[in-house]
């Protein structure tokens, strides 16, 4: 005889969120679903079997609808409703100032995935056709259907850690596209010049030695040859503070004073090349100084809820990894499993099996972009420093079975791992 219900994990889970969905959007409640714009959002209030009750066009902007609210509101008690569930997609920062007049209002607010209303259009006629009306309408069935979800409301010190690793993430972006600029400069116009040091770029006294040469040689590398070499060795000294290092290392720096008079490259790109690279290099500069500020300030907030012992305590994860992971994440009480993390990030194997069939398994991709990322990056610091990640990447990378991973493969397992553990630590203390 069959014990308990049968059921799994994910079928608990599931009944959960439908349950958590249902208690918002309820049936005594109508739906208004508006697909918001700039400055003109498009409404529509639905019922329960999908019917349009009335639809309004407003010319305003999200944090004033309020008197759109208010009328909806009087449409459905006509309608025989109790009250009202707002709904729409996620749009940059509108749907928060939406969110904020629903509660204000005594409104249930959901949010449909901008995704799902892009499936939900092709499959309503079969075309692609897009108009605001028609959206707005969308939303409405996907809601009464429960194809939507409860979003996250953050209080005031996880909002900030929002905002500080959006303004992290976009700083690294142009970071990293200064390292890219002046190395395709230089590839072009001195290729000698990359070629004194394994990575460039990341050592702090080729940049010293590059920010000298470009502050001085107004295009012609060669004149420095003039000044000697403790002259030269001197003015690396002093640009090393400029790059946050103390210490020099003299086989770069004689590398790159060979490379002064180097002939090869495309000379008559050189004295541009060489002028933008000093540009870049000032650029690069302010960027690492309002970095390492942003970074400082999310560790502030990472203090002040308390998390900065836990989340270290655990092996190759600094405080600056956990909290850009943390800030992508949000808090994390808010999800059920570790599991439930590690698909928000897109981190989940997705199998393909039927039958006796089975496809190949990959990770999904299906979660938020920059949580992938920052868990991606933190693991690269993290095997270094940790026994456990690394044993387990060469594990995965060795099993002598035939279903060995690639080294790509086997890091993002490592980044699922991190994900789990941090989710513990935080939410078990």
């Amino acid at each position: 005889m069959a014990q308990g219900s049968g059921l799994t994990r994910g079928d608990r889970n599931r009944n959960d969120r439908i349950a958590a969905l249902r208690a918002v959007v309820r049936r005594d409640r109508a739906v208004l679903a508006i697909d918001l714009g700039e400055d003109k959002q498009a409404a529509a209030l639905v019922d329960h079997e999908g019917r349009v009750l009335a639809r309004r066009i407003v010319k305003a902007k999200a944090y004033q609808l309020g008197e759109l609210l208010a009328w909806a509101a009087g449409k459905a008690a006509a309608a025989g409703f109790a009250g009202l569930t707002v709904a729409c997609e996620p749009t940059g920062h509108r749907w928060k100032a939406l969110m904020g007049l629903a509660d204000a209002a005594g409104c249930g607010f959901v949010c449909v995935q901008s995704l799902a209303v892009a499936r939900a259009r092709e499959g309503d006629d079969y075309t692609r056709d897009k108009t605001d009306h028609r959206d707005a309408y969308l939303i409405g069935k996907l809601v009464i259907r429960l194809d939507c979800y409860l979003p996250e409301r953050a209080d005031e010190i996880w909002a900030r850690l929002r905002h500080l690793g959006a303004r992290r993430f976009a700083l690294v972006a142009d970071v990293i596209s200064c390292m890219q600029q002046v190395s395709d400069l230089l590839a072009c116009a001195w290729p000698a010049a990359l070629g004194v040091a394994a990575r460039p770029l990341e050592a702090t006294t080729w940049l010293a030695a590059m920010g000298a040469v470009t502050d001085r040689c107004n295009g012609n590398p060669a004149r420095l040859r003039t000044m000697g070499y403790d002259k030269f060795v001197a003015a690396v000294r002093r640009e090393l503070p400029r790059w946050g290092a103390k210490n020099i290392y003299h086989k770069i720096v004689k590398g790159l004073w060979e490379a002064l008079a180097d002939p090869g490259g495309v000379i008559a790109q050189r004295r541009g090349a060489l002028e933008r690279v000093h540009l870049l290099m000032g650029d690069w500069r302010s960027l690492l100084a309002r970095l390492a500020d942003t970074e400082g300030r999310m560790t502030a907030v990472l203090d002040e809820l308390g998390l900065t012992e836990l989340v270290t305590s655990i092996d190759g994860l600094s405080a600056v990894g956990a909290a850009v992971i943390l800030a992508e994440t949000g808090e994390l009480s808010r999800f059920s499993s570790a599991r439930s993390v590690v698909k928000h990030a897109g981190l989940n194997p997705s199998e393909h099996t039927s039958a006796t069939l089975a496809g190949k398994t990959r990770i999904s991709h299906r979660g938020r972009p920059g949580l992938r990322t920052a868990a991606w990056r933190a693991v690269w610091g993290g095997m270094r420093h940790n026994r456990v990640l690394h044993a387990r990447h060469a594990h995965l990378t060795g099993r002598p079975d035939g279903n060995r991973l690639s080294d790509g493969q086997a890091r993002a397992a490592c980044a699922a791992t991190l994900l789990r553990w941090l989710y513990a630590v935080v939410t078990k203390g």
